[in-house]
C-alpha cells in the first residue's frame, strides 16, 4: 500500500491550500479514507473522514473551513483547506482508515500570522 501526499508549503493565515493523495496497492473504492495531521510536540489528530460511499465527518476544529473528497476514478483523495489560521500548522498525512492502517509520509503546512 502507498499513500503519496501533494500540496503543502507556505501560506498566509487567512489563506488556502490544496492537498491531493495518490493512493496505490488497494482497492480504493472499497475503504474510508481520512486525513490526519501532527504539530510540534503534540498529539496526531484525525482532521476528516470520507467513506466509501463518500459520506464526511470532521473535527470541531476545522469544520466549515475544510473539505475532504474523493475520485475514485482517480485514486485520490483532497483535503481542500480555507481560512487557514496559525494553529492549523502541522504535518499532513493522508491515511486507510480513520485508525490509519496505512498512512503516508506526510506533507508539511505552515500558516504564518
Amino acid at each position: 500500500v502507498q499513500l503519496v501526499e501533494s500540496g503543502g508549503g507556505l501560506v498566509q493565515a487567512g489563506g488556502s491550500l490544496r492537498l491531493s493523495c495518490a493512493v496505490s496497492g488497494i482497492t480504493f473504492s472499497n475503504y474510508n479514507m481520512a486525513w490526519h495531521r501532527q504539530a510540534p510536540g503534540k498529539q496526531r489528530e484525525l482532521v476528516a473522514v470520507i467513506t466509501s460511499g463518500s459520506g464526511t465527518n470532521y473535527a470541531d476544529s476545522v469544520k466549515g473551513r475544510f473539505t475532504i473528497s474523493r475520485d475514485n476514478a482517480k485514486n485520490m483523495v483532497y483535503l481542500q483547506m480555507n481560512s487557514l489560521k496559525s494553529e492549523d500548522t502541522a504535518v499532513y498525512y493522508c491515511a486507510v482508515g480513520a485508525g490509519a492502517t496505512y498512512r503516508g509520509q506526510g506533507t508539511q503546512v505552515t500558516v504564518s500570522s
